[in-house]
């Protein structure tokens, strides 16, 4: 079935789904930020598992544990900040063509980009929450690394 389509309603529909898509470029960069941090949590991990390996000395083998439990808590919400951010990214998607749609089909389902874009920007939200979390216990760690 063909729509009738001029091209002013094709442009303003453009303009309006445009909008959202300058929340997709800060999502990118923080899903690149988040999985940096993680590769370099998991480095971390390996290098602490191969050193408890490599030694019997008890009170090594004990921060390593208390080690590699923090960094496994640090893997958990980065990887819970890229879930989010993934699905941000997706929610975000979905209203930038539910906006296309309803604006250049007679479609009635602007409820659906409102909604898909308030969720979209819950779970960015949640991801920085997530985020916070990470650096923030990244940072208490270090410090308690300091101390020893």
């Amino acid at each position: 079935m063909a729509f009738p389509i001029d091209a002013s309603t094709v442009t303003h529909g453009i303009q309006l789904a445009v909008a959202p898509v300058f929340l997709l470029t800060a999502v990118s960069g923080m899903i690149g930020a988040v999985a940096g941090r993680l590769a370099r949590i998991i480095d971390r991990a390996r290098t602490v598992e191969d050193k408890a390996r490599a030694t019997t000395d008890e009170e090594l083998l004990r921060r390593a544990a208390l080690e590699l439990g923090e960094l496994r808590m640090r893997g958990r919400l980065a990887n819970g900040c890229i879930a989010l951010l993934t699905t941000c990214a997706f929610l975000i998607g979905v209203t930038i063509i539910v906006l296309f749609l309803g604006e250049t089909t007679a479609a009635q389902i602007s409820r659906f980009a409102i909604g898909s874009f308030l969720f979209g920007v819950v779970c960015f939200l949640l991801a920085l929450l997530c985020f916070l979390a990470e650096t923030v216990l990244a940072t208490r760690l270090l410090n308690f690394h300091m101390l020893r």
